[in-house]
C-alpha cells in the first residue's frame, strides 16, 4: 500500500493569501497560481493596533495556502515610511506562527487605488468604503504579485 505524504497536498496547493497591513484593518485576499486571479477575502479589525491572530489563523486553516503575499509600503524615494517597521514585523510574525514563505511586494498606492476604484467607480458609499477598501487593496497587492509571478 502506497502511503501518502500528509504534506503533499500543503506542497501542492496553487492558493495564496494577500495582506493589506494597516493599523487598524488588516485586508485579506485569496488567490491561485493556476488560474492567475485574486478575489477579496475579508477585512479584520485590529486589537489595540495588533493583528487578530484569532481570526486570521482560521482562514490560514481553511485555504491551506502555499505562501502569504504581504504590501509593503514605502515613501516615494524607497526609503521606509512610518508604517513600513510594523509590516515588516507582521511578516516575521505570519512566517513564524504558520511556518509558510511569507512575500513582500510594493504595494505602491493600493489602498489608494482601492478607495478611488470603489468611490469613484463604483459609487460606494463612505461608510462601506470603510469597510471594503482594505480587502480590495489586498487584492491589488495579490494580484500583483500573481502577474509578476505569472511572467517571472
Amino acid at each position: 500500500m502506497v502511503k501518502k505524504d500528509p504534506l503533499a497536498t500543503k506542497i501542492n496547493s496553487d492558493t495564496y493569501l494577500g495582506f493589506d497591513f494597516g493599523n487598524k484593518k488588516i485586508g485579506i485576499a485569496v488567490g491561485q497560481t493556476t488560474t492567475s486571479i485574486a478575489a477579496p477575502l475579508k477585512t479584520i479589525r485590529s486589537i489595540k493596533q495588533q493583528p487578530d491572530w484569532g481570526l486570521i489563523s482560521p482562514l490560514i486553516k481553511e485555504w491551506n495556502p502555499a505562501g502569504l503575499v504581504v504590501g509593503i509600503s514605502k515613501q516615494g524615494d524607497g526609503s521606509d515610511n512610518l508604517i513600513t517597521p510594523r509590516m515588516l514585523k507582521f511578516c516575521r510574525q505570519l512566517e513564524g506562527r504558520y511556518n509558510l514563505p511569507v512575500y513582500q511586494i510594493d504595494e505602491a498606492f493600493s489602498t489608494f487605488e482601492a478607495k478611488q476604484m470603489l468611490f469613484d467607480d463604483l459609487q460606494v458609499s463612505a461608510e462601506k468604503l470603510w469597510d471594503v477598501q482594505d480587502q480590495l487593496a489586498a487584492q491589488l497587492i495579490l494580484q500583483s504579485w500573481l502577474n509578476q509571478k505569472g511572467h517571472g
